[in-house]
């Protein structure tokens, strides 16, 4: 079983042990959770990824119960939503355990947090809770030079400690079984009085690392130079620079390669015509045919334009975006911008969930609960809304721009990171409140696993083809309908002051309008087939890309800021999307009757 969900109330356990998985974020938690449970959840080396809590059930020799995967947090003195999820969950006392994972590679930072842990479990609680710690990344650890020794730092938390490696599934049986075994025998070692102040805890974490680690000098190794030079303006900006052409690369040309080789042709040769001969057996004609296998047939562009004209560019984009993150680059990207998103009001961490809104901007949106000001949640929030394509928009530009002008595919992005800037700077100066300080965690640059990465991917995709094709066939049932029944046409005569006047676009570009209600993309497919100017093109993808957002991102903002605030974008984002893409097509036609 695997459920999110945004309440820090935990559900009654079912039959079972309930066990919580704590520790720092980028320490290995959710590799761990994907491993015990068999949940294919994401995990990646960043904050933030985990704001809501996971759970799934695992089974382990006759054993059962639930695993729930509490959001990363570096104490239990909470400074942003997700810190206090994670402290609520602890403190419920719905537990039967916890386990600890601590990162072997940065051991004092994470022992802070194991401190805390075990003085909330063993003296504040009225039913202590048994706590296991796993020591991950032992492996990265040893290529460092660190040895720890297991056997003290045990004696020290007064709990176990396992050894593990997360990724290769080393250790993993023996963290259930001390897991299962102290909730068993409720065992626990000799009780101590923890240390309850900040400075107490740090000098003993201090006692704990000169007792149980030794660092042996070791030159670095080429990876962890790089990883060092990614956060320096020079080389780092450069290798940015070539990271992302790379990836822009992968996710174009592969996508295009993609769409025209395998896809286009399967659904055009194959799935419609065999489509058509189902359909044929029962209705040949009239509204309903039309309506299945017309021009805009459910059955016809329902598959086409999700699954030939955007799923390609979303895979290879997924494949670039979870690359980047489980080898541990983003948050380098995040040093390197902080100097820049720091004149408009944010920190350069909030450059995670603005990359993952270039994947969809849900998650985007849930990842600002890792930020420690408000200010900064509804800035980021209103930002990706307003002016970052979705993976499935990137896809629909590229299906619409790209065999046309490359120039013009560059060009749309350019004015998204344009009005990225320049919302913010608005945004920073009419929102109050303030900005921390740039906290983020940067994990070890590494080589990503083949088989979490494997598992991330197919997650995203399937979650993609669920969420995006249901809306879209239905879309496009609405649109066949329309055009069938002739209401198409008369929303056409009552837009054609806008669509036509002020945008320069033809009246069948309406539908797009209607459409991008409820897809984004959606406001951009319609256009592939009315043979347009590229000036039409160019007005039509502007105004796609500030469109309202799709009505699950709407229903997003709304959850998380009210429906004050998720009017307010739905509104100025059409409204901006309309002046933008006007003012251009006039500026374009002034421009060309001069030079004419």
């Amino acid at each position: 079983m695997n459920c999110h969900s945004t309440q820090s109330e935990l559900e009654p356990k079912a039959s079972g042990y309930r066990i919580l998985l704590m520790g720092n974020p980028n320490v290995g938690k959710s590799v761990i959770f994907s491993k015990l449970t068999g949940v294919e959840v994401e995990s990646a080396n960043y904050t933030g990824t985990t704001v809501s809590f996971t759970k799934g059930d695992w089974q382990f020799r006759g054993k059962q119960g639930d695993l729930i995967d509490v959001p990363g947090t570096y104490s239990l003195d909470a400074s942003s939503e997700a810190e206090k999820v994670a402290i609520d969950m602890v403190k419920q006392e719905a537990a039967d355990a916890i386990i600890v994972v601590l990162d072997a590679t940065n051991l004092e930072r994470n022992l802070f947090f194991a401190s805390q842990i075990q003085h909330l479990s063993t003296e504040m609680l009225k039913k202590p809770i048994p706590v296991i710690f796993a020591l991950n990344m032992i492996d990265v650890a040893k290529r460092q030079g660190i040895t720890i020794n297991v056997d003290s730092l045990q004696k020290y938390l007064d709990a176990p400690v396992i050894p593990t490696v997360a990724v290769r599934n080393i250790g993993l049986s023996e963290l259930m079984e001390a897991t299962i075994q102290s909730i068993e025998e409720k065992r626990s070692f000799q009780k101590k009085e923890w240390a309850k102040s900040e400075d107490d805890r740090w000098i003993w974490v201090g006692k704990v690392i000169r007792e149980v680690q030794l660092v042996e000098h070791r030159h670095p190794t080429w990876l962890e130079k790089l990883g060092d030079a990614t956060m320096r303006p020079f080389p780092g900006i450069p290798i940015a620079f070539l990271v992302m052409s790379i990836a822009l690369g992968i996710v174009v040309g592969g996508g295009k390669g993609l769409r025209g080789a395998i896809l286009l042709p399967l659904v055009h040769q194959v799935i419609v015509p065999f489509l058509d001969r189902i359909v044929q057996l029962f209705v040949t004609e009239g509204i309903l045919y039309n309506v299945l296998m017309g021009e805009y047939g459910m059955l016809v562009k329902g598959i086409e334009w999700p699954f030939a004209l955007i799923l390609p560019y979303v895979l290879l984009f997924y494949v670039v975006l979870s690359f980047m993150e489980d080898s541990g680059y983003l948050p380098r990207l995040g040093v390197l911008v902080d100097g820049v998103f720091r004149k408009l009001g944010i920190q350069g961490g909030n450059i995670v969930p603005m990359i993952m809104g270039y994947g969809c901007a849900i998650p985007a949106i849930l990842g600002t609960r890792a930020a420690t000001t408000q200010k900064e949640r509804l800035m980021v929030a209103s930002m990706v809304a307003f002016a970052v394509p979705c993976a499935a928009q990137t896809g629909a530009f590229i299906a619409l721009l790209g065999d046309h002008s490359v120039f013009l595919l560059i060009a749309v992005y350019l004015v998204s990171f344009a009005a990225i800037f320049a919302s913010g700077m608005m945004l920073n100066r009419f929102i109050p409140g303030k900005s921390d300080p740039m906290l983020l965690e940067i994990p070890n640059l590494l080589l990503p696993d083949r088989q979490t990465l494997v598992k991330k991917i197919k997650l995203r995709v399937k979650h993609f083809i669920v969420e995006a094709e249901v809306p879209m066939v239905l879309g496009v049932g609405f649109a066949a309908l329309l055009a069938e029944t002739g209401a198409l046409v008369q929303v056409g005569v009552v837009l054609s002051p806008l669509v036509e006047g002020w945008l320069g676009l033809p009246p069948e570009a309406t539908l797009g309008l209607i459409l991008g209600i409820v897809r984004r993309e959606l406001a951009v497919l319609p256009l592939l087939e009315l043979g347009l100017s590229s000036v039409q093109l160019f007005t039509g993808a502007v105004v796609a890309l500030f469109y309202m957002p799709c009505l699950a991102v709407l229903g997003v903002l709304v959850k998380e800021f009210g429906a004050k605030i998720g009017l307010l974008v739905a509104v100025g984002t059409t409204i901006s999307a309309f002046i933008l893409g006007g003012l251009f097509f006039q500026v374009a036609n002034i421009v060309t009757a001069i030079i004419s």
